[in-house]
Formats: C-alpha cells, sequence, structure tokens
C-alpha cells in the first residue's frame, strides 16, 4: 500500500485528507492511503521516513515549507523559484521538494476573472505560501510589497504602515493561518473601510470558504477569493509529481 502524508502543525483545518481519500474512492485507486501527520517539532522528519519504507510522497503546511528544505536530498526547479516546499517525493531512495502551491494560487487567480487590471499587490505574511504568490506576481510583472508583523527591509512594510499603500493597490493577498478554522473571529489587522470595488482579495484559507476577512471585503465591494481552488489544484500537481 503505498502511503502519502501531510505534515504541519497544526492540521485539524484541512481538507487534504478527506481530499484525497475521496479521489481514490472516487477513482478506484486501491493501493493508496493518505493521512496526516501533525508535528510539533520538524527534528523526527527523518524518522518518519525511516520507520515508514511505504511512504511514497508528502505534503507540507504551516509552518515548515521553508524549514524542511535543508533535511532534504535534492529540490526541483519549482521549489528553487519560490523558495519553499509543499510537496516531497521520494524517488530512487532521495527525497525530493517541489512547490505546487505557485500553480495552486496561479489558478485561483485566474478563476476569480478580475475585470480590471492587476499592477500592485500587497502580501499578507512572509513565510513559505507568500512565497509561492510573490513568484507568480513577478512572473505576471504585478509589483507587490509583503507586508509582516516580524520581518522588515526592503519589500517589507508593517501592518501599521499598509493604510499609506491601500489606494494604490488592486490585489490584496492573504498568506497567514488568520481567520482559519477554529479561529473563526480572527482577521488580518488592515484597514478594511478603504476597501471598496477597486480591490481584489484573495484569502489562501478554505476552512471556512468565507474567512471574516472575506466576508467584510465582499461587504465593502471587493471582489473575493477563497483558497478551495488553490488546494485541489496544488493538491492534482503534488499527484502528477508521486505517479511520475
Amino acid at each position: 500500500m503505498r502511503q502519502f502524508a501531510l505534515i504541519g502543525y497544526p492540521l485539524g483545518h484541512s481538507f487534504s485528507k478527506v481530499f484525497f481519500t475521496e479521489k481514490f474512492e472516487c477513482e478506484g485507486i486501491t493501493d493508496a492511503c493518505y493521512q496526516l501527520m501533525p508535528l510539533t517539532d520538524l527534528k523526527v522528519f527523518p524518522e518518519i521516513w525511516q520507520k515508514n519504507p511505504d511512504l511514497v510522497g508528502m505534503n507540507v503546511t504551516i509552518p515548515y515549507k521553508e524549514a524542511v528544505m535543508p533535511l532534504l536530498d535534492a529540490l526541483d526547479e519549482s521549489a528553487l523559484e519560490v523558495g519553499a516546499v509543499n510537496c516531497i517525493y521520494r524517488k530512487n531512495g532521495q527525497l525530493w521538494g517541489y512547490n505546487t502551491d505557485a500553480a495552486g494560487f496561479a489558478a485561483g487567480l485566474d478563476a476569480a476573472n478580475c475585470p480590471f487590471p492587476i499592477q500592485k499587490a500587497l502580501i499578507l505574511g512572509s513565510g513559505g505560501a507568500a512565497k509561492a504568490v510573490s513568484s507568480v506576481l513577478r512572473q505576471r510583472g504585478i509589483a507587490y510589497l509583503f507586508v509582516s508583523g516580524s520581518k522588515s527591509g526592503v519589500g517589507y512594510i508593517s501592518y501599521a504602515a499598509c493604510a499609506a499603500h491601500v489606494s494604490e493597490v488592486q490585489l490584496i493577498v492573504q498568506t497567514t493561518p488568520l481567520g482559519m478554522a477554529p479561529a473563526l473571529d480572527a482577521c488580518p489587522p488592515i484597514p478594511l473601510e478603504l476597501l471598496d470595488a477597486r480591490h481584489f482579495v484573495y484569502d489562501l484559507i478554505y476552512n471556512p470558504l468565507e474567512t471574516l476577512l472575506l466576508r467584510r471585503a465582499r461587504a465593502q465591494g471587493c471582489i473575493t477569493q477563497n483558497g478551495l481552488l488553490m488546494l485541489h489544484t496544488q493538491a492534482e500537481k503534488a499527484w502528477e509529481i508521486w505517479n511520475t
């Protein structure tokens, strides 16, 4: 039985196991199973692979998309481009890291059919998912700033500085866990009152399907998009990788 898993912490919000279990059932895939592996410490990462010889691939989520990279044997071009890994494949005895988040984000961006041109963006957060977002925006010639509560320097602004930039951007991408189940009343501290129909707000969270941020943005007249299509797209890309 080929084994696949998701690592990260916490994992109570994740739909990945449901997605793959339903995929296996619908497509008649009987030689595979998918499980959640909540890890509080990456120190056990090598041991997991040693103890599970049938483990073929992993998805990686918060907070390990960057931290897991030094523990791998090789990195695919997708991971090198983004600077983060969300998919691992044991290939010929080596652990290869890939990034399928960028493709997932791009799919959601296109599906929204934004009626106005996007020239500038704010990316809320600065972790692995934010890096995938920035990779897609760079490829499309969209200027962006990271909004971070922990990092500073060129290309970064604080949440307190958001008000000075909101009117200049068309796209706001939320990549942090704020608002993810079970903390449904959490919302990034951005000036929502400055948002209007000239803004597209894309929250990578998919549980709940409409976060407090998206609900408030929609009330302001914004175009909104959740992360469900991104989840499905990146998962299908991972499945393609695991079966090459």
